[in-house]
């Protein structure tokens, strides 16, 4: 069992962006007849490397190649959307997916991608609470008073009340926005009580308290598969340690953030030894998988060439099928 996340960074030292977005489509098709059970799409705006910004449009692809693997876009920064434009955008990717696509929104914390929109940072807690409050209705083809005009999308979605909806964040504001509109709750920081806080603000407001997912101290979030160990070091240390240092420099004074690390050097990064990113020997990746955690691979970390990322993967792919067998 493992899990796939694709942030399409392509650095301009490494493969051509339209060779990796072939090659995540291609993956996600293989790897869901070989355990996995969910690709994970990110989003970000103006990105120097071009992380991934439209990840609906990349999940509509990936559920048109795939039939069982669940899709989960992790964070949207909904402030930075039209609700309308959104619901509809959501509507059809639950029909191509057939309901496999779910959500997790977030607020954003780059000031460069609401410049970007030319969006008003300062409002971006009121702007999400707005456009929670129609979504859910708007989705499934209700008609909705929004802005002093009634709005139908058509066509609604196919799921039952929509499609999984969460709030990501790791903060009392996000639990307590989580809590008022009844969504899970995906926190990247393991601030003591917000669970319990979250779960409150739910029964505050009448809903029953929904998924929630904290962060597990020394569980990696970018895992490799490899026969010789320092080979792949040489071989992929570039490509993640590109990746971790961008997505610090997204957080540059936060540290709460538990996949983050402040490494600046590809040994500083492989030292770490229990930090985010690893690289496994096959037989402790079986046993990763026999403690019962799917293994979370980042095939195409940091732009790295598909010919190159496709023996991790297969590697991975066995490894988890080994500790199934067993």
């Amino acid at each position: 069992m493992f899990t796939l996340r694709f942030d399409m960074r392509a650095p301009d030292w490494a493969g051509p962006a339209a060779d990796l977005y072939a090659a995540a489509i291609d993956m996600c098709a293989w790897a869901e007849t070989r355990g996995a059970v969910l690709a994970v799409l990110s989003e970000h705006h103006g990105a120097e490397d071009g992380h991934l910004p439209a990840p609906l449009t990349l999940a509509s692809a990936i559920a048109a190649r795939t039939h069982t693997l669940a899709i989960l876009l992790a964070a949207v920064p909904i402030p930075l959307w039209d609700p309308v434009r959104l619901a509809e955008e959501m509507s059809v990717l639950d029909l191509i997916s057939r309901g496999r696509v779910s959500y997790a929104f977030g607020v954003g914390h780059r000031r460069e991608e609401y410049d970007h929109f030319g969006v008003d940072m300062a409002t971006r807690g009121r702007a999400a609470d707005e456009i929670l409050a129609v979504l859910r209705p708007l989705v499934c083809g209700e008609p909705v008073e929004y802005h002093g005009r009634t709005i139908r999308v058509t066509p609604a979605c196919g799921s039952p009340g929509g499609p999984m909806m969460l709030i990501a964040g790791g903060s009392k504001a996000a639990a307590r926005r989580a809590g008022r509109y009844g969504l899970g709750f995906v926190s990247q920081t393991e601030w003591p009580g917000l669970k319990e806080f979250y779960e409150a603000q739910c029964r505050a407001h009448g809903h029953e308290p929904g998924m929630v997912q904290f962060p597990v101290g020394g569980v990696p979030t970018a895992v490799f598969v490899a026969d010789n160990l320092d080979e792949a070091w040489h071989v992929l240390g570039p490509h993640l340690l590109h990746d971790a240092v961008m997505a610090a420099s997204y957080r540059p004074h936060d540290d709460s953030v538990a996949s983050i690390t402040r490494a600046d050097s590809v040994a500083a990064l492989r030292e770490e030894g229990g930090g985010p990113y690893r690289v496994l020997t096959s037989d402790e990746a079986t046993d990763y998988v026999r403690g019962g955690r799917p293994l979370p691979l980042h095939p195409l970390c940091g732009g790295l060439a598909p010919d190159v990322a496709w023996p991790y993967l297969e590697r991975a792919a066995a490894a988890a099928a080994r500790a199934h067998a067993d």
